[in-house]
């Protein structure tokens, strides 16, 4: 439920910013990720993991993981629609299946254990 919350976010960014205020779709899905990752950090940290680490151990890493995350959702966006000519909404579920898989078996491994 947390992670579909978190996406939910990130979708209404991403939708907010490039149908409200014309930003790029790259840009967008990269701010989207950002916001949706820290809804899913505070969700995650309350109530799927946690028996991890500390905080201060945890947010860096979670940090550093949503970093990748935002990277990867805007560089994929962005090849989804430059590259391939898709449209930025098909670009981002691509996007978001690729990301998911990877920031959560990263948080899963390494910032909650």
């Amino acid at each position: 439920m947390i992670g579909g919350f978190a996406t939910g976010v990130h979708y209404m960014v991403l939708l907010s910013l490039v149908e409200g205020l014309h930003v790029t779709p790259s840009l967008a899905a990269a701010s989207g990720a950002v916001c949706g990752a820290l809804v899913a950090y505070a969700g995650n940290r309350q109530f799927t993991f946690r028996h991890g680490p500390r905080h201060r151990t945890a947010l860096p890493r979670f940090l550093l993981v949503a970093a990748l995350g935002a990277a990867l959702n805007g560089g994929g966006v962005w090849a989804g629609t430059a590259i391939l000519g898709w449209h930025y909404l098909v670009a981002q579920i691509a996007a978001t299946l690729v990301v998911l898989l990877i920031t959560y078996g990263c948080n899963r491994t390494w910032t909650f254990a």
